[in-house]
């Protein structure tokens, strides 16, 4: 420990270029600053201060000292304030960002809110790209990956695009077992908000993509929409799998073609790289990481580590 001392000691003095300033923030004299500095260059056997009346600089071998010092001290400090944040209590307004699909997951978001009575959710729900320091937000979901290098993007899970129709529809029209037999059906089609275009269902066979000219019936800037389409039979919508699980199961949906549909995508959470995540956030990705993607855990393991 008293060597951690004369490495603080060191690194405040650098920073300051000055004993004096270092002493005061440090709660010490300056006389104790400098003796601790002379101890440290003793034991190293290297001088790291040039000093003068007036004045002190680092010498080369001073200024590759701070670097690794520098280093070392954020490690420990990162340390303390991760622990300190560990055992905090997930409280206070969350401000997130989620696409449109999210409103297919709001009986897990309610269950959060059960769960953690002290958070607020303030939650936007958009498709567009958000900066997410600018705006404010304590964390953002997307789908797919993410290539701003100042984010940390750790993987929440994997899932797959479903193409669905309801019992009622499929025994008036027939049900497709190939890719090309949905030109003879009706088609609810999601087109992009920001970019206008329509999103294309992810079919392919034996690893060659699908380009199939769909006829469309309806087009929604959300999914929500196409899937109650679905379900009153209007037609037969393609969405992401954890957000028609609970139709599936009740039966209102039905799958088909999925042996066409096995490329699987990433839902991901989003934070500034330089910056911890708060507990109510992390309980709030950890959260619906385990309740929307159950099945996925081993999958996205390894890049769910990148949020440590």
């Amino acid at each position: 420990m008293d060597r951690f001392g004369s490495l603080n000691i060191f690194v405040r003095a650098a920073e300051t270029r000055s004993f004096t300033e270092a002493g005061r923030k440090l709660g010490i004299s300056s006389s104790a600053v400098g003796k601790a500095i002379s101890r440290l260059e003793g034991r190293l056997g290297v001088r790291l201060f040039h000093r003068s009346t007036r004045s002190i600089a680092l010498t080369p071998e001073g200024a590759t000292f701070l670097t690794r010092c520098q280093r070392i001290i954020g490690e420990i400090e990162a340390a303390e304030t991760e622990l300190a944040l560990a055992n905090a209590e997930p409280r206070g307004r969350l401000r997130v960002s989620m696409p449109m699909v999210s409103t297919l997951m709001m009986p897990v978001i309610g269950a959060f809110m059960r769960a953690y009575p002290d958070i607020t959710l303030d939650i936007d729900f958009s498709d567009r790209m958000v900066d997410v320091i600018e705006e404010g937000f304590d964390v953002v979901t997307r789908t797919g990956d993410a290539a701003d290098s100042t984010l940390v993007t750790p993987a929440m899970g994997v899932f797959r695009q479903m193409i669905v129709g309801s019992p009622a529809y499929f025994a008036r029209r027939g049900m497709p077992t190939e890719p090309e037999q949905l030109r003879e059906h009706a088609c609810l089609q999601h087109r992009f908000p920001t970019t206008g275009k329509l999103r294309r269902w992810p079919l392919s066979r034996d690893g060659e993509t699908l380009d199939i000219e769909l006829p469309t019936v309806a087009i929604a800037t959300a999914v929500e929409p196409l899937t109650l389409l679905a379900e009153q039979g209007l037609g037969l919508a393609c969405a992401p799998d954890f957000t028609v699980r609970a139709q599936l199961a009740q039966g209102s949906l039905v799958a088909v073609l999925q042996p066409y549909l096995d490329t699987p995508s990433v839902f991901r959470a989003l934070w500034p790289s330089g910056r911890q995540i708060s507990p109510k956030a992390r309980v709030f990705v950890d959260y619906l990481s385990q309740h929307l993607f159950p099945d996925s855990a081993a999958a996205v393991g390894e890049d769910a580590a990148k949020r440590d």
